[in-house]
């Protein structure tokens, strides 16, 4: 009986992750890395792989680019990144759900009905599907929930430092880990005691955090990139420079409604509830202190995920918009909603009756997100970008050479030999023509991120033109307001007006 129990406590979850899996790489090889970060960090990846350590600062994230390297001496198919880091985003949440059941002491069907839960989250199935640095991003700040939550519980110098180096290994994959800073410091001034105030603690976190800018500073210095580019990227973001193809600039726009919509929108319907449940539970268990104790003490599983989803809730609030900016709280929604049902079913019901209901009303949340997935994911695809490539070569032998509207969509479906040129504006296409540009691709990407409209060169019959349907997800405008700067429903709107075109990809010939 025991040894039964171990394989059912084991293969559960495992066949969880792997139906997990499945979600997340099913027809990933039909679509095109979905957006211009995506296809410039593929680029960036190859250049450092081959010595060039130009752009290694790229978006703040030398890190990325040096994992990846190893993988472009093997091979340049973007499908071989884009489906590695979806399996990093399926191996952090494996990992947050590992740690979550240990603390809770859940059964295996119990982790099994989490992991699908939280692993057919919409947007982490989106977001699995591109190139960028979220699926490091999530599998690093697990590790630094984890190393964080045990400094809290057992304080200890060395459970502190473990925790600086996740943070620091975070720092150097993603610049947004700058946000977690804030988030830490307020846990550390509530729960952390005197611990980090200690000169000898301080002084050995801040050398470790200073660790990864010295270091990969010194490798890009020796690659011939300025000292300060990293730090470059910072002042940038803290002072940005001349406005956007958008005509945004700046990055606060305070919307208190925007993240809800898309948990309505896109998210599981049983997201809500759960949440709701999990917030009365938390705050019956929560009592007011008596007097001014310091340092309180050290919260539950529960409370720490619900102070790190709260905080980022608000504060993402308060800056320019897109579902990305709650990339890393998304699974701890998911994780607290499963524990807020959980909880009140077994109160409300019997032990038997409670499992039951727990497994019925899960299993249902994960129907209805994979109805969701079908619909805002599935749905978009397959890419026409080969189609595009492929007709450009075979017009005139040799290498193509071609100018793309505020896209590289087709770049990775050309060869090395090819060059694709980014054009913001049609006054660009002047230039591109003496660049010895052959080509012009209206890539309705412009749409998306709300450019310039291209107005004398729509009103020409193309060469060619082909439908891209991702360049009309809801999901990938919406991931683009933040670019933008425009609000929920505006974003929409915009989407909606793109769908209407029945071509989203025309060629035309750039006459020299």
């Amino acid at each position: 009986m025991r040894l039964s129990f171990r394989l059912s406590a084991f293969w559960l979850p495992l066949l969880a992750l792997l139906a997990v899996v499945a979600v997340r790489l099913h027809g990933l090889g039909q679509v095109a890395l979905p957006d211009y970060d995506s296809v410039r960090n593929w680029q960036i990846v190859q250049e450092v792989a081959h010595g060039n350590l130009r752009n290694l600062f790229h978006h703040g994230s030398p890190g990325f680019s040096l994992l990846y390297a190893p993988v472009a001496w093997l091979t340049s198919d973007y499908h071989v990144f884009q489906g590695l880091n979806a399996l990093v985003a399926v191996a952090a949440l494996g990992w947050l759900v590992q740690w979550v059941a240990r603390e809770w002491r859940l059964t295996a069907p119990e982790t099994a009905l989490l992991l699908l839960f939280t692993g057919t989250s919409v947007f982490l199935t989106f977001s699995g599907r591109d190139f960028t640095m979220g699926s490091w991003s999530l599998l690093l700040f697990v590790g630094l929930l984890r190393a964080h939550y045990r400094r809290l519980q057992q304080p200890s110098a060395t459970a502190l430092l473990r925790a600086a180096v996740w943070l620091a290994a975070g720092l150097s994959i993603n610049y947004k880990f700058l946000l977690t800073l804030p988030i830490l410091l307020m846990l550390e001034l509530l729960y952390g005691g005197r611990l980090l105030w200690q000169w000898r603690n301080l002084g050995r976190v801040l050398l470790v955090l200073a660790a990864p800018y010295v270091l990969l500073g010194a490798l890009g210095a020796a690659g011939g990139v300025p000292w300060y580019r990293w730090p470059a990227v910072y002042y940038n973001l803290v002072f940005p420079g001349a406005q956007n193809a958008a005509g945004r600039t700046g990055h606060l726009r305070f919307d208190g409604l925007y993240y809800l919509r898309f948990l309505r929108d896109f998210e599981s319907p049983g997201l809500g509830p759960g949440l709701a449940a999990a917030l009365w539970l938390l705050g019956r268990r929560l009592r007011p202190l008596a007097g001014p104790r310091w340092p309180w003490p050290a919260p539950g599983l529960a409370l720490y995920l619900a102070v790190w989803a709260g905080c980022f809730l608000v504060g993402m609030s308060l800056l320019l918009k897109a579902p990305r900016g709650l990339l890393l709280a998304y699974p701890l929604l998911y994780v607290l909603a499963f524990w807020g049902g959980r909880q009140l079913l077994r109160h409300w019901a019997s032990p038997v009756a409670g499992q039951w209901l727990l497994a019925a009303s899960v299993l249902l949340a994960v129907a209805f997100n994979l109805l969701r997935i079908q619909r805002e994911i599935y749905a978009y695809a397959p890419t026409r970008y080969g189609q595009v490539a492929a007709w450009l070569q075979q017009q005139q032998p040799g290498p193509v050479r071609v100018a793309s509207t505020l896209s590289l969509g087709v770049a990775p479906f050309l060869t090395a030999a090819d060059t694709v040129s980014v054009i913001v504006k049609e006054a660009d296409l002047a230039q591109a023509r003496r660049q010895g540009m052959q080509y012009v691709l209206l890539d309705a990407s412009w749409r998306v991120v709300n450019a310039t409209a291209f107005d004398s060169l729509r009103r020409q019959p193309p060469l060619a033109a082909w439908p891209e349907p991702l360049l009309t997800s809801p999901l990938l405008f919406l991931e683009h307001s933040e670019y933008t700067g425009l609000g929920y429903e505006a974003t929409l709107q915009l989407q909606r007006a793109a769908a209407l075109e029945p071509r989203q990809l025309r060629v035309y010939r750039l006459q020299p």
